[in-house]
């Protein structure tokens, strides 16, 4: 049977950077020529990034993703690849409007050009406002062997390009993805992609983006599956890597242009001569992370990437001797070094000293920089002129807005990204201070609810027993009740509920957009089924103020749950 070297390019690249970009396909491209790869596929839009967003509707960035293209076919060739066939991923634009693209490259110049059929718009998707959708197929006849191509969502799409590839006859599918990460959407991908095999009767090579996007994180997990729908080659989570399978498939026929599915398939022949029989390689079937690895490893990533891809090179934030910013610090330094995290500890005459203690502690674990500013004396400023002594709720928030004001003063002052250390519990009920602990440029744990805030401390812990190493996080921050220290005794239970509880019923209201009367089927307390949504609902001024941070969840706050903040509507109040 004819042989076949596919070669997944799985990379990290980065938004509107078109010219660094190029320089990665260079040199992956080169490295699957070494490795004997004749065709080399390239995650979607991986020319110009993913996503794009609004930059799609900039005609100079989009003319200068589609000449980027011309000018790969040539590099490829200067560069040995010219007999390599590479899809690469970009933005178009043609008089239809602006197009999410792949290109097939060969011999140095563009032999197939095809866009995407299905637009996505759910969840953080939105293309419907930033592409023009694809009714063309692109077939590239290889070494006697016909390779169609689908992008992302057509393979994510019941119908249309992979059924039409299918009926029009194809032997190999090849699919650019962006997908972004969600827990265990691992578990999900390779079912899906099985499905889509069987579909259009050919091996499908599914190559992901890995790397992060604002509060977008991509996972890789590139998948090769064979007709009858088993896993050919995995490749691991989290990391750029070059995952090589060879194929065995069978001689078919040609594959017929003309209309299927109403799409239009479209041929173009490169090479009719087929590969001499080379001895294959053995297959690599990379094994999914466990979860919590799965969600650490995407925290990781998505703060790393944003850090460094904005041209910062080290973040500060607050060391309070609780649980959050322990688990944040620990995620600092294993994304960037401990050489590039300063912590500060900023006790005031409410704070404990087992806070301050489980700070310093941290810091030592860490090998991270570390310092001490009180706060008592500046807070009194604003109690004494304000006359706030005895108020409550305004004296305790200025204790975290004077925070706030001193972690930006550093930053301003030696160059730190300033990280907020909430997690999405806390941003769920409002449980956070505008100008306080809100403040930041990136807040790693915002999609990560309290209760699994300690599962990552303890399996984080765990990882380092494991390793040798000192656990990074103090058992007393995963151990003691959680408190904001804002007044003499305070806990996080004075005003809100046990946090698996609340954790349980916020899981259903915002992630699951379960309504009044299904809560209550489920079995909460109608007195605290009110408490918590009501919180939630007069908190959303906050969360739309509060810094991006990575998403991990199905419904993350931000792109994914948007809704209005003068809002009259109260969940319940109809019953």
């Amino acid at each position: 049977m004819p042989q076949l070297r596919i070669a997944l390019a799985q990379i990290n690249a980065t938004v509107g950077d078109i010219v660094g970009n190029a320089d990665l396909h260079v040199e992956w491209a080169r490295k699957a020529v070494e490795a004997g790869a004749h065709i080399v596929v390239f995650p979607e839009m991986s020319l110009t990034g993913y996503p794009v967003e609004d930059l799609s509707l900039r005609e100079t960035f989009a003319q200068a993703s589609r000449q980027g293209v011309d000018d790969l076919a040539r590099r490829l060739v200067e560069a040995g690849c010219g007999e390599l066939l590479a899809y690469v991923g970009y933005l178009d634009l043609d008089e239809v409007g602006p197009r999410d693209a792949a290109a097939a490259l060969y011999g140095g110049e563009v032999v197939g050009r095809q866009f995407k059929h299905h637009l996505p718009n759910y969840g953080v998707f939105d293309e419907h406002r930033w592409f023009k959708a694809g009714q063309t197929l692109d077939v590239v006849r290889l070494h006697g062997l016909d390779v169609g191509m689908v992008i992302c969502e057509d393979i994510w799409q019941d119908g249309g390009p992979v059924t039409a590839l299918g009926e029009a006859g194809v032997d190999l599918v090849v699919a650019p993805n962006a997908s972004p990460y969600e827990r265990s959407k691992d578990d999900i991908r390779l079912p899906l992609i099985a499905r889509r095999a069987a579909e259009a009767k050919a091996p499908l090579v599914y190559t992901n983006l890995i790397g992060g996007q604002d509060d977008l994180v991509f996972d890789g997990d590139s998948l090769v599956v064979g007709a009858d729908g088993e896993l050919l080659a995995r490749a691991p989570q989290f990391v750029e890597h070059l995952l090589l399978v060879d194929l065995d498939l069978p001689a078919g026929g040609h594959c017929a242009e003309g209309e299927f599915e109403g799409l239009q398939v479209r041929r173009r022949v490169v090479s009719s001569d087929p590969v001499p029989a080379y001895e294959p390689l053995p297959a690599r079937i990379s094994e999914p992370l466990s979860d919590e690895a799965e969600v650490w490893s995407a925290l990781v990533t998505g703060l790393r990437d944003y850090v460094l891809k904005n041209g910062f090179r080290s973040v500060t934030f607050g060391f309070s001797g609780g649980i959050d910013s322990a688990v944040t610090a620990a995620l600092a330094v294993d994304a960037l070094g401990p050489d590039a995290v300063y912590g500060v500890s900023m006790p005031s005459k409410y704070s404990s000293e087992h806070s301050r203690s489980d700070a310093e502690d941290l810091a030592q674990r860490l090998g991270c920089h570390f310092r001490t500013e009180p706060v008592e004396d500046m807070v009194r400023v604003y109690v004494d002129q304000l006359k706030l002594a005895g108020t409550g709720l305004a004296e305790e928030n200025i204790q975290a807005r004077t925070r706030g004001m001193l972690l930006m003063a550093l930053s301003n002052l030696d160059g730190h990204l300033v990280l907020a250390t909430g997690n999405k519990t806390e941003l769920a009920v409002g449980y956070s201070t505008i100008y306080g602990d809100a403040v930041g440029g990136f807040a790693p744990i915002k999609d990560v609810f309290k209760t699994h805030v300690w599962e990552l401390a303890r399996w984080r812990n765990a990882e380092a027993d494991k390793h040798g190493e000192t656990p990074p996080i103090p058992e007393n921050s995963i151990t003691k009740p959680p408190s904001a220290e804002l007044r003499p005794g305070q806990l996080d239970t004075d005003s809100l509920p046990d946090y698996p509880l609340l954790d349980d019923i916020l899981d259903d209201y915002v992630e699951g957009d379960r309504g009044y009367a299904d809560l209550i089927a489920v079995g909460f307390e109608p007195e605290t089924i009110d408490r918590v949504i009501r919180m939630v609902d007069r908190a959303e001024f906050k969360r739309r103020q509060y810094p991006m941070g990575t998403k991990i969840t199905f419904k993350a706050f931000g792109r994914d749950r948007r809704l209005p903040i003068t809002n009259g509507w109260r969940e319940g109040d109809q019953r």
